[in-house]
């Protein structure tokens, strides 16, 4: 079952959502991600999804990996989608640091390796919001505090660098900093418009995936009026809206 929702403006991938995406949804806010039946009965029925539904689409997750049921009825997410709550939180709260004018370039070294495992990296890098400059050269500011991945560095050799080429030319150059800025407008301008809570939800789920492209640049290389902060406010405010299901219950 997918629920009908109103058309989004042009550029904004507004997709409709399944049950299945409802209850990933919810769950992907939720910290920690499980909630018993009961509440989610209570919690998908705003959004067009009954019963029957629901427990079909528990059923079929189940099976496919994307959740785990404990005692009493409970879901969680499954490791997999564990990984997928952090880089969802990490893109609605990155963690920043100050930047002096030093580039985080990654060399590829492995060799060797199939076609499947060189897109698994070159999504891993993605993830990491590296650019890639040239083949096996992946960089960007060096201005996020976060960890490399064991399994990315066993693959490539880090180091820092400095470019010749001006920095905000060399950014605009890596990102597509003018359609990411338009798109991210147009999902601020629809959420003023989207008052259902489908809709709602599935412009929020929209923005999460917008948000997690954003390469988080230090301000000095984007664009006047970057509407990434704008962004993740409005949805920081929408996660208050539905409130903390985990939270309620534990009340």
């Amino acid at each position: 079952m997918r629920m009908n929702v109103s058309a989004g403006p042009a550029g904004v991938d507004l997709r409709p959502l399944s049950a299945r995406s409802v209850v990933l949804s919810l769950l992907l806010g939720t910290h920690p991600p499980r909630l018993p039946v009961k509440d989610l009965l209570r919690l998908v029925e705003p959004f067009g999804v009954g019963g029957s539904a629901l427990r079909a689409a528990l059923s079929r997750m189940t099976a496919a990996g994307d959740l785990r049921r404990t005692g009493d009825a409970v879901y969680g997410l499954s490791d997999r989608l564990l990984a997928r709550q952090r880089r969802q939180d990490e893109a609605v709260r990155p963690r920043t640091r100050a930047w002096h004018g030093d580039w985080e370039m990654l060399i590829v070294t492995a060799t060797g390796r199939g076609p499947a495992e060189r897109a698994e990296l070159r999504t891993c890098l993605a993830r990491l919001r590296l650019a890639e400059l040239r083949e096996g050269v992946w960089l960007r500011p060096a201005n996020l505090a976060r960890p490399l991945p064991g399994d990315v560095l066993d693959l490539t050799e880090p180091c820092t660098a400095r470019p010749s080429r001006p920095a905000p030319e060399l950014a605009a150059h890596l990102w597509p900093l003018t359609a990411w800025a338009d798109t991210a407008r147009a999902l601020l301008a629809h959420e003023a418009e989207a008052r259902r809570a489908p809709d709602r939800l599935t412009l929020f789920a929209a923005a999460v995936r917008h948000l997690l492209t954003d390469p988080v640049l230090p301000p000095q290389l984007l664009p006047a009026d970057w509407p990434g902060d704008d962004l993740r406010t409005a949805y920081a405010s929408y996660r208050a809206e539905l409130g903390d299901p985990a939270g309620e219950r534990a009340g």
